[in-house]
């Protein structure tokens, strides 16, 4: 029960220092969706976002690690596409985070993608004579603030306690050592009582 207690301190002191933001309903290719995802997960924001424009012109690929089928090799890598729609619109939803982290007052600079999440959303279909299904995902995003010290409960305690001077630090030796000598006078007479109390059953 302790362990579990702490963790849940963990987790909202870790929930200060994060952000996220969510696309619904996208249309996009959600196989292109995991191989973006895959690449650009725990990496910088600063590196997603740059990634992500040279992909959307064309300069960069994005590898294929397991959508790769009949996908041709790229330069600087193997299997790889230039996914420009869903490149686009991963930027547009890295953009709308780092404006999130920004109102909660995190250091844009030190974010790091730590939680991003790909899924296939319901296909509508389109089209009156011959009808087709569309594609459609979700897609969500999460960044943390790197470099954030976790509080020390303990030293903040320290430091909200008053300092004692040395007056009152002589005052307080003085009580203890008073408290002493009254704890050891009674105990005298309490053994003084028990002796005479013998001595009288003796006579």
């Amino acid at each position: 029960m302790v362990t579990k207690k702490i963790a849940k301190k963990d987790q909202v002191e870790n929930k200060d220092h994060m952000a996220s933001a969510k696309s619904l309903n996208l249309a996009i290719s959600t196989k292109h969706g995991v191989e973006i995802s895959s690449f650009l997960r725990f990496k910088p924001l600063s590196f997603a976002k740059s990634y992500l424009e040279e992909v959307a012109n064309l300069r960069k690929a994005i590898p294929f690690n397991r959508f790769k089928r009949n996908v041709g090799h790229k330069p600087g890598m193997a299997a790889g596409r230039f996914p420009e729609k869903a490149a686009k619109e991963f930027l547009k939803l890295l953009n709308s985070v780092e404006a999130n982290a920004q109102f909660k007052g995190l250091n844009i600079a030190n974010l790091k993608i730590v939680k991003l999440l790909v899924n296939k959303a319901a296909l509508p279909m389109t089209g009156s004579r011959h009808r087709r299904s569309t594609k459609r995902t979700h897609i969500e995003v999460e960044v943390k603030e790197m470099g954030v010290k976790k509080k020390d409960s303990n030293k903040e305690a320290s430091a909200a306690k008053p300092v004692k001077t040395k007056i009152e630090k002589k005052e307080a030796e003085k009580k203890e050592n008073t408290t002493k000598t009254v704890k050891k006078e009674t105990q005298k007479v309490k053994e003084d009582q028990k002796e005479e109390v013998k001595e009288a059953k003796e006579e």
